[in-house]
């Protein structure tokens, strides 16, 4: 559990610092991102920006799981 808390800090400092390379190409900014201005709030839903997201995260977390069982 400790190693898997470990990783995932990894992965969210990572992120964060990649954050403006990531914006430069386009995420968070795609078609399905929902963005409602009013005089005094914005709301910002990145739904497809989730989705992707969450694709790429399972695919390499399953990767990984696979790669790390076929060692056994």
């Amino acid at each position: 559990m400790a190693r898997f808390l470990i990783i995932f800090a990894l992965v969210l400092l990572v992120t964060g610092l990649l954050w403006p390379l990531l914006t430069r190409l386009g995420l968070g900014r795609l078609p399905g991102d929902i963005v409602v201005e009013r005089k005094n709030f914005k709301i910002y839903l990145p739904i497809m920006t989730s989705v992707l997201v969450s694709l790429a995260l399972s695919f390499l977390l399953s990767a990984a799981i696979w790669f790390g069982s076929r060692g056994d």
